[in-house]
């Protein structure tokens, strides 16, 4: 169970990965598909046919600044350009820095119908606000009223024990497999790059898989 004290004491740490200048794409190697893809204890999440040429695996946290500023400002590029259009299969998944960043996840992946990605951009688009919350937990719940939560579906949520094993056991699985110390982090085709932050940077990472 995540305790309010805890998501409030996790706040200021979040703050300090808020409002950071971008930093340049790093590539830090090649990993095997095969092993990137392996089905985690929970389900992946998806968008983009599964027959794409090019997979581009995320590995996010809610209260990173950098991850908000991809979604904000590269992700809609990669998705109108990319994921729309067939030539790129995105997966998302949850590597949690703080107990407030694995509330958030776990809200998202609890999100009545299928809205997971719009509560995770809605969660992103207002990070400043819940984060500096003085009160997350109760601006968090404000925000998840608009995806359809109501009180008692919020609480069982966030004390869904399971969930949370399940959202740890892909960090762990992210740290201990493909050597993930911090977010975000891309696989472009098995790639692994280090803070992808510009459309430009997104482009070049995708060019050698589409040529021609």
């Amino acid at each position: 169970m995540l305790s309010r004290r805890r998501l409030l004491e996790s706040s200021a740490l979040a703050l300090l990965a808020t409002g950071l200048s971008a930093l340049p794409a790093l590539a830090q190697g090649t990993f095997d598909m095969a092993e990137l893809l392996k089905p985690g204890v929970l389900p992946d999440m998806t968008l983009g046919k599964a027959d794409a040429p090019v997979t581009v695996i995320e590995y996010a946290s809610m209260t990173c600044g950098h991850c908000a500023h991809f979604h904000e400002a590269v992700f809609p590029h990669l998705k109108e350009k990319y994921i729309d259009t067939g030539k790129v299969r995105f997966i998302y998944r949850e590597f949690p820095l703080d107990p407030l960043a694995a509330a958030v996840s776990m809200l998202a992946r609890c999100a009545p119908g299928d809205r997971y990605f719009e509560m995770t951009g809605l969660f992103f688009d207002k990070q400043k606000d819940w984060v500096r919350s003085d009160n997350p937990v109760e601006a968090l719940f404000a925000l998840s009223k608009q995806s359809g939560f109501t009180r008692e579906t919020f609480k069982t949520c966030l004390t869904d024990q399971k969930l949370l094993d399940g959202i740890t056991a892909g960090r762990t699985r992210g740290s201990e497999a493909f050597k993930i110390d911090g977010t975000p982090t891309f696989f472009v085709n098995g790639t692994k790059i280090v803070g992808i932050s510009t459309t430009a940077e997104m482009d070049e990472a995708l060019a050698p898989f589409l040529k021609g």
